[in-house]
C-alpha cells in the first residue's frame, strides 16, 4: 500500500448526496467493528439496504470478512481494505482509490 495523507470526505459526502437525490442508496455511513461479533448477514442486509460500511478490523481480515465478502461481490458491490479499514460498498456506489497512487 502507497503513503495516503487523508481520506477524501468530501468525495464520499458528494456521492451520498447525490445518491439521495437521485433516489439510489440509502445516505448512509456505517461506522463499525468487523472482530466476529456481527452475523455476516446483517453486514449483507446493511450493504444491500446502500449503506456504506467503514469497518476496523479487529483480527484476519480474510476469516472475518469470508462470510459476507462473495455475497456483497457478486451482487455488484466492492470491497477494499485500507489502514486497518475494510471500506465496503453497495453496487452503487464506487471506491476511487486513484488518489492513493
Amino acid at each position: 500500500m502507497s503513503d495516503f495523507d487523508g481520506l477524501d470526505l468530501q468525495s464520499v459526502e458528494d456521492q451520498i448526496d447525490e445518491g439521495a437525490e437521485d433516489g439510489g442508496g440509502s445516505g448512509r455511513v456505517v461506522l463499525g467493528v468487523l472482530d466476529g461479533s456481527t452475523p455476516p448477514e446483517e453486514w449483507v442486509e446493511t450493504v444491500e439496504g446502500g449503506a456504506v460500511l467503514v469497518l476496523n478490523v479487529d483480527g484476519d481480515i480474510n476469516e472475518l470478512a469470508a462470510g459476507f465478502a462473495r455475497d456483497v461481490k457478486e451482487a455488484g458491490g466492492e470491497l477494499m481494505h485500507f489502514r486497518g479499514f475494510l471500506i465496503v460498498t453497495p453496487p452503487d456506489v464506487d471506491i476511487d482509490a486513484n488518489r492513493l497512487d
